[in-house]
C-alpha cells in the first residue's frame, strides 16, 4: 500500500479511517503519524478487534525504531520490519550504536 493507496483507502473507508485516527498519540508529528498509520492500515486485516492492542504495540515498536533509534530483540525487529515492508519514510534519521561510535573513535 503506497501513500496514494493509503489516501484512497481512507477516502473509501471513512469509518475505519476515523477509528484509526483515534490511535494517534498527541506527541506524534505528522510525518511520524503518517508512517505509523500506514503500518496500522497495512496490517489491520491480520488482527481482529481483540488483538488491536498488539497491532498498536507493534506499530509503536516499528515507529520508535525508525524515528527514535530504539532497539528491541532481533525477533521483534524482524517481525515489525517485515510488517512494514514497502513503507517509505523520507528523511528518516540514521542512528549509530555506542559500539559503532567507539570503534570509529579508536580508529583515529
Amino acid at each position: 500500500m503506497s501513500a496514494m493507496d493509503v489516501d484512497d483507502f481512507i477516502q473509501q473507508n471513512r469509518a475505519v479511517a476515523e477509528q484509526v485516527e483515534t490511535f494517534r498519540g498527541y506527541w506524534e508529528s505528522e510525518k511520524h503519524w503518517q508512517a505509523r498509520r500506514e503500518f496500522i492500515l497495512r496490517n489491520m486485516d491480520d488482527y481482529d478487534f481483540e488483538q488491536v492492542d498488539s497491532l498498536l504495540s507493534l506499530s509503536m515498536c516499528w515507529a520508535n525504531n525508525v524515528f527514535l533509534g530504539c532497539r528491541y530483540s532481533t525477533e521483534l525487529l524482524e517481525k515489525v520490519k517485515e510488517m512494514a515492508e514497502g513503507i517509505v519514510v523520507e528523511d528518516a534519521p540514521v542512528f549509530k550504536t555506542r559500539d559503532e561510535i567507539m570503534k570509529k573513535q579508536q580508529g583515529r
